[in-house]
């Protein structure tokens, strides 16, 4: 029974209860005392039930209208999301898709019926799939957009490699509920990037910052390397003694990654407050743009752990200090009044592990230079000098 029918019964049956009630009321021989209580209740009640129903055929035709236009509203979204030109995935939080729009089952060459339902790991290719595992994971315990680049399998085609932006929608509880990535054509992307790139700024200003403290190791993705835009980083790695050795250092302007070595062990630590964006591999390959800015830096990171390599061949230790102050003059140093300070804080341990010696050993020689008046130390224990003097 709909509600137009309800009313129309509650109608008619208020009616013949209005007759009865007045027929009831003037027939002389039923006084008036005899008249059931009972009965003036039912008319009361009936009277009632007349103008809920009225009240609940206004309250629906209301819910009506307001299905209308929700209906309306969700169609216009879901025309924006099926004809949007970019590409457009909704997973759950495990990564099964949900949702797929024109555009991402064009990008990927593969029909919605295949997409929907499926793992989205099915579908990049074998050797970015454990990274793209450990994503998932991420995503799923944070709230920053990520952005990624993944490498699509693609039916009788060569793999694509397709930017992507994730977030995650979360519940009223905080539980990651779903995830929306936009996909997009790295080759498209750079041929409608506009104004052309001309300098660092222009490239990093779109991509998510990654901020660690002082003393932080920083997670390093082999699909990945990083470029500072503040601070400085310390790389190292462990001989099988378990000494850390350093080999290098990345400040403002320089990139890192562990792409960038074939060491097995390769760590990253913040010598001070550092902030750094990521850059895909892949997407550096892609993009003619990005490689004419970025090979240089790489370069100069290569040329810098090649400065290492002599300072650790020196014979003597004295040699290796020597030459290692005066690389860490040129590299960290900043002149002021008294001489040249160092601007970032390094341990005694630190520097024997560039120098492939002791910390004993380097407390010993810095000490000497101190007493010969070559260095000192400040509050803040950075170390400054005018020169580093002859050597014996």
């Amino acid at each position: 029974m709909n509600i137009e029918q309800f009313i129309q019964r509650t109608e008619a049956l208020h009616r013949r209860l209005t007759d009865l009630y007045q027929t009831a009321s003037v027939l002389p021989w039923i006084p008036l005392d005899l008249l059931p209580q009972a009965f003036k209740e039912l008319y009361s009640t009936s009277r009632m039930v007349q103008l809920a129903a009225e009240e609940l055929y206004q309250q629906n035709e209301e819910l009506i209208q307001t299905r209308n236009l929700l209906e309306a509203e969700r169609q216009r979204y879901q025309d924006l999301f099926e004809f949007a030109p970019d590409g457009y995935l909704v997973t759950n939080a495990e990564g099964i898709i949900q949702e797929a729009n024109y555009a991402a089952t064009r990008l990927l060459n593969i029909s919605k019926h295949f997409l929907v339902g499926k793992p989205i790991i099915n579908f990049v290719c074998l050797e970015e799939r454990q990274q793209l595992r450990r994503e998932l994971v991420q995503l799923s315990q944070s709230d920053r957009i990520r952005e990624l680049v993944m490498r699509w399998q693609q039916p009788r085609s060569e793999p694509l490699n397709a930017a992507l932006t994730v977030a995650a929608v979360r519940n009223q509880q905080g539980k990651a509920i779903s995830l929306h990535w936009l996909m997009r054509n790295i080759a498209e992307r750079e041929r409608s990037q506009s104004p052309v790139i001309k300098n660092d700024n222009d490239f990093i200003q779109d991509r998510p910052l990654h901020k660690h403290s002082r003393g932080e190791i920083i997670p390093l993705s082999p699909l990945e390397i990083y470029y500072v835009c503040q601070g400085w980083v310390k790389l190292s790695t462990f001989c099988e003694t378990g000494e850390e050795v350093l080999i290098g250092l990345a400040t403002t302007g320089m990139v890192f990654g562990s792409s960038m070595t074939s060491l097995n062990i390769y760590q990253a630590t913040a010598l001070c407050n550092v902030e750094l964006v990521s850059i895909y591999v892949a997407e550096i390959a892609a993009s003619s743009t990005l490689s004419h800015i970025l090979l240089p830096k790489i370069n100069q990171r290569l040329q810098q752990a090649e400065s290492f390599l002599v300072i650790s061949g020196r014979r003597r230790v004295q040699d290796r200090l020597y030459h290692l102050l005066e690389f860490l003059k040129q590299e960290v140093g900043e002149t002021f009044s008294e001489g040249v300070r160092l601007n970032i804080r390094f341990t005694h341990e630190d520097i024997a592990s560039a120098c492939c010696t002791t910390r004993v050993t380097i407390t010993r020689l810095m000490g000497k230079l101190q007493q010969q008046g070559i260095i000192s130390v400040d509050s803040k224990k950075h170390i400054i000098f005018k020169g580093v003097g002859s050597r014996e």
